[in-house]
């Protein structure tokens, strides 16, 4: 294995080692690759991030998992040119992945090196302390980090949380797939802020349930006339709004807004799936509060993830709900999640002590200075041509572009440039003129060379129109 560069995550070296794996594989073919254990072994690293590695690789239909056989790589037949399928999300998620492009697709940049070694540095001294600590998986994750959550988010005597409040699963797609099936949503609808994440749209879409978007202002804001028609009208059960930072679009919702809206969802009986996936990365402190502060505890749930604070070593998922104990229990028992103990408990630790928190701090301060960094260098090159400002957190910029970006993005991909166009943020495709654009990874000559050719590339476009 090629040494990993200074500061990779233990995830990239064996996710980098597997894509070169499966590249020197016949094309066409379907073959087998290492087992957890074997390449954990071989890698020296440990299994859940050899396991993170493989998740990815089976998002992006690389690689397919095959019940009590393992791994199988899909390696795709040569034919010598990018290419451009049907699916636009696919056609995104292959070539952003490829050694041979160039990526400003933006999302969740890793911003400072892995925690990996402190995270096995506390297993080992879990297991010379505690020899017999280590038993089998809890159907809903270790009790010990479950507690460290429940108290994470305990904020007074009305909006507290236990335990036995907290569901522990695999990632966040299988997180919300258990959720949605206890939920039970038949013959109803669920309100969605977009964009958002096309991971979390099209785990609703999977789920064939219906869902209603309402667009987010500029600013972050909510035509709330249109808010409260739609729940008077439709039959809205639940809606997924942002606790602070709506991503892509980097903005914060106004106080006023958020206190409208929890209004309109407590008069109408609608339960708030609150996303808190991006809370952490918000540049500023929480001066207004959470939106899950303002609504009826006893129709809440909260959803995140520990690869935001912890890292790709800890990709597990979680979910916070005082209420649907006896559907959410038996959900969870049916799909048996096996999540490493000792690396839970390892994560407890880290909460425990308040390494989560300064790592935190340490990864908003690097994530400011890229944006801040990417913003000037687009104000350079695309100041005259695109519409953006600074964001309030994340790891992306959202833009408006004066020309329709699926077009663009094929055209990009020729000359080996990847952006992430904004229909994807929408399941109406709405945002045709918004693009995502975010740090690459690479030398940071990379990132004018790439904003170059997209200014090139936009002046053409509006020149033959």
């Amino acid at each position: 294995m090629k040494a990993p560069a200074q500061g990779e995550f233990a995830y990239r070296a064996v996710y980098r080692y597997l894509v070169e794996l499966i590249a020197q594989m016949a094309p066409g073919s379907y073959s087998k690759l290492p087992s957890l254990c074997d390449l954990a072994q071989r890698l020296d690293v440990s299994i859940s991030t050899v396991q993170y590695a493989y998740s990815l690789l089976e998002h992006e239909g690389r690689v397919q998992p095959v019940p009590k056989s393992g791994y199988f790589a899909k390696v795709p037949a040569l034919d010598g040119q990018p290419r451009s399928g049907g699916d636009l999300l696919q056609d995104l998620q292959e070539h952003a992945n490829s050694p041979q492009m160039l990526v400003l697709s933006g999302g969740q940049a890793q911003a400072l090196p892995s925690i990996e070694a402190t995270l096995l540095g506390i297993e080992r001294q879990l297991l010379r302390q505690y020899p017999r600590l280590a038993g089998a998986p809890q159907p809903w994750g270790d009790l010990q980090l479950r507690t460290a959550l429940a108290a994470r988010y305990t904020r007074s005597a009305q909006l507290y949380w236990s335990a036995e409040d907290v569901y522990l699963a695999l990632d966040v797609r299988s997180l919300l797939e258990t959720t949605l099936a206890a939920l039970e949503l038949h013959n109803s609808a669920v309100l969605v802020t977009t964009p958002c994440s096309w991971r979390l749209l099209r785990v609703f879409q999977a789920a064939r349930i219906r869902v209603i978007e309402l667009p987010l202002g500029p600013e972050g804001g909510l035509d709330l006339e249109q808010l409260a028609r739609l729940l008077r009208e439709e039959p809205v059960r639940l809606a997924m709004l942002s606790s602070r930072l709506s991503v892509p679009q980097g903005s914060l919702m106004p106080e006023a807004d958020r206190k409208a809206m929890a209004q309109l969802l407590d008069v109408h009986g609608v339960w708030l799936l609150e996303n808190d996936l991006e809370a952490e990365l918000c540049f500023q402190p929480a001066a207004a509060g959470y939106l899950r502060e303002l609504v009826d505890p006893q129709r809440l749930l909260v959803f995140s993830s520990l690869e935001r604070s912890v890292g790709a070593e800890a990709p597990y998922a979680y979910l916070l709900s005082r209420n649907w104990h006896g559907p959410l229990h038996r959900q969870f028992l049916l799909r048996g999640f096996r999540l490493p103990p000792l690396r839970q408990q390892a994560v407890a630790r880290l909460y425990s002590k308040g390494r989560i928190d300064r790592h935190l701090e340490q990864l908003r301060l690097r994530l400011h200075e890229r944006l801040s960094h990417l913003y000037r260098q687009m104000q350079l090159y695309l100041g005259g041509q695109l519409e953006f400002q600074m964001p309030a957190g994340g790891a992306c910029i959202w833009v408006r572009a004066p020309v329709d970006t699926r077009p663009l993005f094929h055209r990009l991909l020729q000359q080996g440039l990847v952006i992430a166009p904004g229909e994807l943020f929408s399941l109406r495709g709405d945002f045709r003129r918004h693009l995502r654009l975010g740090w690459p990874l690479g030398p940071q000559g990379d990132l004018q060379y790439g904003l170059s050719i997209l200014s090139d590339e936009l002046r053409r476009t509006q020149q033959a129109s």
